[in-house]
């Protein structure tokens, strides 16, 4: 049976959107209708470039809806205008596909998953860092306890990124906007939820950025479980990849990660010596299941679970703690002290 054709509006047709429009672009059952950008002319060079002739252009987000009449509206705006795109969809009827993070804060993050649970919709979060191969081969070794149960998580992000630009006025800029990801991965391999954080923010000599660009983080997580997160945006050499460097430590072993291919995992062969005998594990290759595939697998997730009936992984009820961990992280650094982190 031909699976029942999508369509969708674009919101947002920043540079970003090229990445959801040419994954939308090799889904025979994805079909966009509508693209709207506060720039009329963004939404028409988007429309050219991606061959949507017959899609209707917009400035306003309620013309095209009315319009089109969409299945689904993709939110790739800016987070400050995340819960008005959001809500104003699901009041149309339409399923919601956002870019991260969530909302620019956790009140309007709130809104929004009222608003999709009193709509009877799903309101999904793009998260393209769990949908990468090597870190879904890793959950899974760390899911089967194969270094026992975990008792600490380590994480170094250091990358000196010259953006330009917004970035380099924003307050809050590696935990507003990089954060986001490497909190969401921890909660992925983990399978733990955030309970409290202590964190220090400070903006080092020789930064190019306004404000605090370098962060530390210590997360309580449920289980027991202790995340540390060390982060720069400006530390010049030497950097990690974009998805952090890991160390994840069991009561058996432990697992190390370069964000790369470099994985390698041990656990306790024997013990009753100063150091016990260690036991190389092997990293369990992909399988066919696995979620893969960054934007594209997450879209085609999201456009499955529309059709289906079903739930995607990063639905706003589970993102929305992600997003908690990043606002729990500030409020702590300008504090001073331990926060408790709610959703």
């Amino acid at each position: 049976m031909a699976k029942k054709k999508i369509k969708a509006v674009m919101v947002g047709c920043g540079g970003m959107s090229r990445a959801w429009l040419a994954a939308a672009g090799e889904m025979a059952d994805v079909e966009v209708v509508g693209l709207v950008d506060i720039a009329e002319k963004n939404a028409r060079q988007r429309a050219e470039e991606f061959g949507l002739k017959e899609a209707v252009v917009d400035t306003d987000l309620k013309s095209v809806l009315k319009a089109t009449s969409p299945d689904v509206v993709f939110d790739c705006t800016v987070p400050e205008a995340h819960t008005e795109v959001t809500v104003t969809a699901l009041s149309h009827g339409c399923h919601v596909m956002g870019e991260k993070p969530m909302a620019d804060s956790m009140a309007n993050a709130r809104r929004a998953v009222r608003a999709a649970e009193k709509a009877g919709k799903v309101y999904a979060v793009i998260q393209n860092r769990r949908y990468m191969e090597n870190i879904r081969r890793l959950r899974r070794l760390l899911a089967g306890k194969s270094i026992g149960p975990i008792t600490t998580v380590n994480c170094d992000f250091y990358i000196g990124a010259h953006f330009g630009g917004f970035r380099d006025r924003m307050e809050h800029v590696l935990l507003l906007d990089m954060a986001i990801h490497t909190f969401d991965q921890a909660r992925l391999l983990t399978g733990a939820d955030p309970v409290s954080v202590y964190c220090r923010e400070w903006n080092p000599e020789g930064s190019w950025y306004d404000h605090d660009a370098s962060a530390i983080a210590v997360f309580e997580m449920s289980d027991g479980i202790v995340f540390t997160y060390r982060g720069s945006w400006c530390a010049e050499g030497l950097n990690t990849s974009w998805e952090s460097d890991w160390r994840v430590v069991g009561t058996r072993g432990s697992l190390t990660w370069d964000g790369g291919d470099g994985m390698a995992a041990q656990k306790t062969a024997k013990r009753g010596a100063f150091f016990s005998d260690m036991k190389d594990l092997e990293i369990p290759p992909m399988r066919k299941a696995d979620r893969i595939g960054g934007h594209a697998g997450l879209i085609r997730e999201f456009v499955d679970c529309v059709q289906k009936g079903k739930q995607p992984e990063t639905i706003c009820t589970d993102n929305i703690k992600s997003l908690a961990m990043v606002f729990g992280a500030i409020e702590s650094a300008e504090k001073g002290r331990v926060v408790k982190i709610k959703w």
